[in-house]
C-alpha cells in the first residue's frame, strides 16, 4: 500500500500518525533495578543447576537474565563477603564525609584568623606602648 501525504495527514488527525511537531509519545524507557535478596536467589538458583546443561539457559530466559548479570551479581555477592572491603555508601554518607572534611577545614581557617587577630592586637597594644613612651621621653627632655 502506497502512503500519501494526503492519506498521512489523514491518519494524523485520527491520531494514528504523531506529527513530528508533536514530540515523541513514548516514555524515556527505564532500567530494571533487582534487590539484593533477588540478585542472591538467582545466582544461588543459577548456581544448584549442573554445568553445560539446558536449565541454566531455561532459567535466564524464564528471567529474561543474561549470563552476564549472574557473574557481576555473583561477584558484587563474593565482595560483600570478604572481610575489609567497603561497602558502597550512600549518598548521606558521601554527603556527611563531604561536610566533616568541610567543617574541618573551616575550623582550621578560623584557628588562623583567631590567631592573626590575636598578634595583630597585640602588636597594636605595642605600638600604642612604643608611641606613649615616645610622647613622653619628648616632654621630659624640655
Amino acid at each position: 500500500m502506497t502512503m500519501t501525504s494526503s492519506s498521512l495527514l489523514d491518519r494524523a488527525h485520527d491520531g494514528d500518525v504523531i506529527e513530528p511537531d508533536q514530540g515523541d509519545p513514548a516514555p524515556k524507557p527505564q532500567r530494571r533495578t533487582f534487590t539484593i535478596k533477588y540478585k542472591n536467589r538467582i545466582v544461588d538458583e543459577y548456581d544448584a543447576l549442573p554445568k553445560g546443561g539446558s536449565e541454566r539457559g531455561a532459567l535466564l530466559r524464564r528471567e529474561a537474565l543474561y549470563s552476564s548479570h549472574i557473574s557481576e551479581w555473583r561477584n558484587q555477592r563474593d565482595r560483600a563477603d570478604r572481610p575489609g572491603t567497603r561497602a558502597r555508601r550512600s549518598v548521606e554518607q558521601v554527603e556527611l564525609d563531604k561536610l566533616r572534611k568541610r567543617n574541618a577545614k573551616l575550623e582550621g581557617e578560623l584557628a588562623r584568623t583567631r590567631l592573626a587577630l590575636e598578634i595583630t592586637g597585640k602588636a597594636h597594644a605595642l605600638l600604642e606602648m612604643l608611641s606613649e613612651s615616645a610622647d613622653t621621653d619628648k616632654y621630659s627632655t624640655k
